[in-house]
């Protein structure tokens, strides 16, 4: 069965909207990691939100550049959930109607590698709440921009994690990883 790994960048006041401040951290050592995630993965799965801000910004970068990473945003395979998105114009891309957790179960049980997740919304919290997120990777940086941070609802006691490992960068970004910890 395939992972579902959701990969955010969040700041140290926990905003995750519009990464831009992540450019100066955005390092050999943090695109390698990047790197190692996008060639375990053949898949991306987002919410509306992230789909129209990666939309926006991908296929207008230079695919012939590998360090851009363009070609493979623009080439995956992508799957949306929305409920109103009806014609998407970025490459390779599906549209998740109906069950969320339905269509996300039946996409883990495909063959393929991982399925990569980025940002943490109320997709996200949907996937954890039904047990389908096998890992998060926050991406902590160490910056304050001001703003709501993590704002996904969460049930009264929130989802339990286990620590998994740990990778502080030079540049003082530093990844957590973690998976949901099973009830004992």
């Amino acid at each position: 069965m395939r992972k579902l790994i959701n990969s955010t960048y969040v700041t140290l006041d926990g905003v995750i909207e519009n990464p831009a401040w992540t450019a100066p951290y955005f390092d050999d050592e943090a695109a390698a990691f990047a790197g190692a995630q996008t060639d375990a993965a053949d898949a991306i799965l987002m919410g509306r939100v992230t789909y129209d801000g990666m939309s926006a910004a991908w296929p207008a970068m230079d695919e012939s550049d590998p360090s851009t990473g363009a070609a493979y945003f623009n080439h995956v395979k992508k799957y949306v959930a929305s409920t109103t998105l009806t014609d998407p114009t970025w490459n390779n891309t599906e549209v998740l109607r109906g069950d969320l957790v339905a269509a996300v179960t039946a996409l883990k049980a495909r063959d393929g590698k991982d399925i990569l997740q980025y940002g943490y919304g109320s997709v996200t919290a949907q996937l954890v709440a039904a047990g389908l997120v096998d890992e998060v990777r926050f991406w902590i940086h160490p910056v304050l921009v001001g703003g709501p941070g993590l704002t996904a609802p969460l049930p009264p006691a929130g989802p339990s994690f286990e620590l998994l490992d740990t990778k502080v960068m030079k540049s003082g970004v530093i990844i957590a990883s973690y998976r949901p910890r099973t009830a004992a």
